[in-house]
This record gives structure tokens, sequence and C-alpha cells, in this order.
């Protein structure tokens, strides 16, 4: 019952509902959000598990968005399962009910778009050879000209449908854009506020170098100070 007084739905859902409705197509409709909504349970199930907290599942008008309240600072590891376990639900579950609108969602959701799970897993795989700050920006770099590119040609061909789809994502992502220095900003505070049992140590030179799953050793003027220390003393600056 909690996670359904989170879910919100989002106006467009309903205008596309009543479209495809008027065009005698309700029932594909129907299969098309069952498939979707199975999606969204591997995600939350998947959320569930490492006890994340689900802060609100959003219905769009081709899909389903959930956000979670958590640390920036969650493991790799736990963040690329609950992001490729969508696709498998839908893999275990569904993928008989409709095999085309499986394919569809399977390869929209693959997408490198904030925020599809193609974008989170290509900046996990990001996070992985490089540190925060660069994949972070790198990624939203790459899903900015994806984004721009496909909605270009959505009206070069008059796709109204693409348009509502691709949209909504456009929205999405330039709020996060607009919000990308406070995300930075997070992860390190993050750092500073909680104690990570992280098992990788990491010496670097300077804080932009600090990568997820890491615990940092910095060296300043040669000297070595850990990465708490050397983050109180940055945040010091601020008050």
């Amino acid at each position: 019952m909690k996670i359904i007084s989170k879910i919100k739905i989002h106006p467009l859902s309903y205008i596309i509902a009543l479209i495809f409705f008027l065009m005698g197509k309700f029932r594909q409709y129907i299969i098309f959000m069952i498939i979707i909504l199975v999606h969204e349970l591997g995600h939350i199930m998947a959320g569930l598990l490492f006890k994340w907290n689900i802060n609100q599942v959003l219905v769009l008008p081709f899909g389903c968005l959930t956000k979670f309240k958590e640390c920036i600072n969650r493991p790799i590891k736990e963040e690329f399962i609950i992001s490729i376990m969508g696709v498998i639900f839908q893999l275990m579950f569904v993928y008989r009910l409709n095999t085309f609108y499986n394919n569809i969602i399977i390869v929209f959701n693959l997408l490198p778009i904030y925020p599809l799970d193609g974008y989170k897993i290509l900046n996990l795989i990001f996070n992985k050879i490089s540190n925060f700050k660069l994949s972070y920006l790198i990624s939203i770099y790459i899903s900015y000209i994806i984004t721009v590119v496909i909605l270009f040609l959505i009206i070069v061909k008059k796709d109204f449908i693409g348009f509502i789809i691709f949209l909504p994502l456009l929205l999405q992502l330039n709020k996060e854009y607009q919000n990308k220095d406070n995300v930075i900003h997070k992860f390190y505070l993050e750092r500073y506020l909680y104690h990570f049992k992280f098992k990788k140590r990491k010496i670097i030179h300077r804080v932009t170098e600090m990568k997820k799953d890491y615990i940092h050793i910095i060296r300043n003027s040669n000297k070595y100070i850990t990465e708490r220390e050397f983050l109180r003393i940055m945040f010091d600056k601020y008050r």
C-alpha cells in the first residue's frame, strides 16, 4: 500500500490513453502498459531487496520512472542490478505476451538517455573507469546529444506520438542538467557526512578525482590526509 500511494500519473498519460481509445487501439495500449508496469516492478523489487527508499513512481505516457530517495554513493553493483532488473523482469514474465512490444520497450529503455536504464548503465560503466564528476557530466552530455538528434528526426517526420514520448524525456534531462552542480556537490557532501564502508582504497591529488566505491587518501603538499578530513577543510570554507 505504501508503494501505491507513491504512484503519480503524468497528465499526458491520460491524453495518450484517450487517443488510443478513439483510434480503437485501447487493447494494444493496455498490453503495452502492462509490459511497462512489469518492467518497472523489476526495478522496484530490486530496490526493495537492497533496502532503497522509493520516493515516487511516475507513470509517463509510454513508460514509468521510479525515483529513489537514496545516497549517490550507494554501491555501483546495487545500482547496476536495480537498473537491469526491468529488462530481466520483462524477459521472465511477459516476453510472450507481445514480442514486438517487448522488443520495442527493451530497446527504448536501453537508449543512453536520462533517465532511462541505458543512461544509468552507461553512467555506471563510466564510473568504473573514471571519477564521479567526469562520468556524470559525460553521461549527461551524451544524453543531450542523442535526445536532440532523435527529436529533430521526429519533428522532420512529423511523428506526433514520438514527440509525445521524447518531449518528457527532454524536460527531465533539462531539469537534471540545471541541477548538475547540486548533484556533484551532494556526492562530496555525502562522503563527508557519512561513513561508507568501501573496501577499495585510492590515492588522489584533488577532490574531483574521487570515484564511487572507493575510499580515498588525498596527497596534498607532500602530505597524506583522509578524504573526510580533506572534505571537512573544504566545507569549512563555506561556513
